[in-house]
């Protein structure tokens, strides 16, 4: 059986390579392997997203939900050096190459960790994600469900999904099931969403 990104300890040899991304429009070289989400690049999707990183804030402990090799993690902790970046993934494999890679590119300020082993008290004031869309239904909304109502008053999350792959019954879902939740819709580019969810 092929390993998946969203496993939480993928199967086979950890093989890493080196790319060149631009994040926050710095080009960095870093390390990614197989069995993670977008090895090869930064992909569409996260880019999207990216574009409005001028919306992150720029202090308190900010949220990337299935941080994959780092890419939001990374670009949001370089933004905001006076936050903490949380980069949350169940993929063993993808938490240690964010860890790599913060710290190959000096950043001190991203804390890397399994999802259950985010201290319950911390409320954020950014939640920055390309969910996982591919666990199915049921996970993504449970992922919602578990830390949408984590926001602080007044806080947002930015969301990117593809428009065939459910953005706007995802958007429709959480408007009507995470009491206390706002959303819109603030951009679409190139078949992906980009959704802002904030707490009322």
């Amino acid at each position: 059986m092929p390993s998946h990104y969203f496993d939480e300890a993928p199967s086979g040899e950890m093989k890493t390579k080196d790319i060149k991304v631009s994040l926050y429009g710095r080009e960095v070289i870093v390390t990614t392997s197989g069995a993670i989400f977008s090895p090869d690049h930064v992909d569409t999707g996260t880019k999207i997203l990216l574009e409005h990183i001028d919306q992150a804030p720029a202090g308190g402990d900010i949220l990337d939900i299935g941080c994959g090799w780092g890419p939001i993690a990374l670009a949001l902790a370089m933004h905001s050096p006076k936050a903490t970046v949380w980069a949350i993934d169940v993929n063993a494999r993808a938490r240690e190459l964010t860890e790599l890679n913060a710290k190959k590119l000096g950043i001190t300020n991203v804390k890397v960790c399994h999802p259950d082993d985010v201290p319950s008290n911390i409320e954020f004031t950014g939640i920055w994600s390309n969910p996982p869309i591919r666990v199915g239904k049921e996970v993504l909304h449970e992922i919602m469900t578990t830390w949408l109502p984590r926001l602080e008053s007044g806080a947002d999350a930015y969301l990117v999904v593809q428009k065939n792959l459910g953005a706007d019954s995802l958007q429709r879902w959480i408007a009507a099931t995470i009491d206390g939740i706002e959303i819109e819709r603030v951009d679409t580019a190139k078949a992906f969403r980009v959704l802002r969810a904030t707490k009322a």
